[in-house]
This record gives C-alpha cells, sequence and structure tokens, in this order.
C-alpha cells in the first residue's frame, strides 16, 4: 500500500468534520441573525405603537383644553314682542 492510499480515509474524514462545522457555524449565525432581525423588527414596531398613542394622547388634551377656553353659548329663549293693541276706532263726532 501507498503511504497516500493509508492516510485517504482519514483525510476524507476530517474534510467532512471540517464542512459539518463549517455548515452548522454558518445556521447558528443564520439563527442569530434571523432572532436580531426579529427583535429589530419588535423594537420598531413598539416605538411606533408608543409614538402613535403619545400623539393621540397630545390631541386629545389639546382638544379638551381647547373646549375648556371656549366661551360657552348658551341659547337664551327669544324676547317676545311686545303686542301692541289696537284701540277700536272712535267715530268721530261731527
Amino acid at each position: 500500500m501507498s503511504p497516500m492510499r493509508k492516510t485517504a480515509g482519514r483525510k476524507a474524514s476530517a474534510t467532512r468534520k471540517h464542512n459539518a462545522a463549517k455548515r452548522q457555524a454558518a445556521a447558528k449565525k443564520a439563527a442569530s441573525t434571523r432572532k436580531r432581525r426579529a427583535a429589530g423588527k419588535k423594537a420598531a414596531q413598539t416605538r411606533t405603537r408608543r409614538a402613535a398613542a403619545r400623539k393621540a394622547a397630545a390631541t386629545r388634551s389639546r382638544k379638551k383644553e381647547a373646549a375648556l377656553t371656549q366661551p360657552v353659548h348658551v341659547q337664551e329663549p327669544p324676547v317676545p314682542e311686545p303686542q301692541v293693541q289696537a284701540a277700536p276706532e272712535t267715530p268721530i263726532p261731527e
């Protein structure tokens, strides 16, 4: 047997192990990226939701404040006009 054939099995085994390790490392990195991206998306969503809630609250308080400062229009009942009754015509003496 030539010395090259002796180590052939060992070399193939080492290559397989090496490739498997590389594959696992890549998978681990991909999983980490996915988790990180998902966390980033969630954080962004939370920020957006909180900002919207803050804006809505500000609008509500502004509307409430505007309602308090505006003069309140109280509708008064219309004042009845004094009715002048016509006096009966008096005959003019001739």
